[in-house]
């Protein structure tokens, strides 16, 4: 008995003895450096968290693309609410990662002002007799405000017999203003749907548009559809009225918008007048959007009417560089070989929106203030940010025009 308790506990020790060599053996093999792999290491693959950021801020550009169009479906309410609710779900971080075809973080990020001051004018309760005020629009609640609104508030305070209603034919900025800040603007259809609805026999439409350009001419072709659903529709003339046939052709109206516009410059520049600012070395360049349609030569003949007016160191460009003498370079070499020196840029548009924040005054390399700096020719180039809509000489002009339109009812 006892030389098998023995042998079993020599097994016991021997089992024993193998399991610590074992467990050493292990331990040496773990601790002892491997060779250096041969192939070069693998950069860190993209975390969850990184890949889920950019998902989230694709499915909010997509959402924008979705309403960034120029047509009004019965899903444009619902993509609108959509598309908001979808940005505000993103993190700071994930908003500045949105980038579609037309979506970025500016669609809704962008501080254009409060949307609440602005009045939409889409209510019913109209009468017999409306005055429709159709812009192109601007996404710029202050802009908006005070351009477009101050219009509109002017014609209805020397109209008080009439409604003055309001009607964008932009699409996108319609989507844009609705989706950012939930206001509703009515676009043309709408806005003659709800005239029709609430019984309005007298119809006035008060363009805001510079020109008989494009815009204008599709506001025509919209009430076009509707003009025997009322007993009178007249159309006002915009702003720089009849175009004329060549570059030589000015007008009073062109005439009354040169002297108003170019005061209001040398005023907010702080002169005295415009031949103060001329004796200065400076110079001021109004710049309009530009157009490829026939009504282009409307800015030619507002060079004209500058130069017949005297206001020699008053010149207007385009952004879009139509006609050929006022894209910014061509600016830029009248005014230089003129002999000024200090620049003074400004909107030659109703509002003062896209277009002057970063086409004008923008700090991108291709901005006419960066491209007015860059040619080295001037010692100072600034802006002034505003629309033409604000100063109170052209809501006159607006005016006129809409109580020529009333009477030429009356004639009828």
């Amino acid at each position: 008995m006892k030389k098998v308790i023995s042998l079993l506990l020599c097994m016991a020790m021997m089992l024993a003895l193998l399991a610590a060599c074992s467990s050493n053996t292990s331990a040496t093999v773990t601790e002892t450096p491997t060779e250096a792999p041969t192939q070069a290491p693998t950069a860190a693959p993209t975390t969850e968290a990184e890949v889920d950021d950019q998902a989230l801020a694709d499915e909010v550009a997509a959402l924008i693309d979705a309403i960034y169009v120029q047509t009004r479906t019965d899903d444009t309410d619902a993509q609108c609410e959509a598309a908001k609710a979808a940005w505000d779900a993103l993190t700071d971080a994930q908003k500045e990662l949105v980038e579609g075809e037309n979506a970025d973080p500016d669609y809704f990020g962008r501080d254009t002002g409060d949307a609440s001051k602005d009045d939409p004018l889409n209510a019913d309760d109209i009468g017999e007799n409306e005055i429709l005020v159709v812009s192109f629009g601007t996404s710029f609640n202050d802009s908006r405000t005070q351009d477009i609104g101050g219009i509109e508030k002017a014609i209805q305070a020397a109209n008080p017999d009439w409604s003055v209603r309001r009607a964008f034919t932009a699409q996108i900025i319609i989507n844009h203003v609705q989706a950012r800040d939930g206001e509703k603007i009515d676009n043309m259809q709408q806005a003659l749907d709800r005239a029709v609805a609430n019984g309005v026999k007298n119809l006035i439409l008060q363009p805001t548009h510079l020109m008989h350009g494009a815009e204008y001419d599709e506001m025509v072709e919209a009430i076009e559809e509707y003009k025997d659903k009322f007993e009178s529709v007249a159309i006002a003339e915009p702003l720089l009225g009849e175009v004329g046939s060549d570059a030589t052709v000015v007008n009073d109206d062109k005439a009354a918008v040169a002297e108003a516009i170019t005061a209001q410059a040398v005023s907010e520049a702080g002169y005295d007048s415009l031949d103060a600012a001329k004796n200065d070395g400076a110079a001021f360049v109004f710049m309009g959007h530009g157009t490829s349609h026939t009504a282009k030569v409307s800015y030619s003949q507002m060079q004209t009417q500058m130069q017949t007016l005297g206001y020699e160191n008053v010149f207007i460009g385009t952004v879009e560089g139509e006609p050929e003498e006022t894209a910014c370079e061509a600016v830029i070499e009248a005014v230089s070989e003129a002999g000024y020196t200090k620049v003074i840029l400004r909107p030659l548009m109703v509002v003062a929106g896209d277009h002057a924040n970063n086409d004008m005054a923008g700090d991108d390399e291709d901005s006419w203030k960066s491209m007015f700096t860059a040619s080295g020719k001037f010692e100072s180039v600034d802006t002034q940010v505003a629309g033409l809509g604000g100063i109170e000489a052209i809501q006159k002009l607006y005016v006129a025009h809409t109580a020529d339109a009333i009477d030429s009812l009356e004639k009828k």
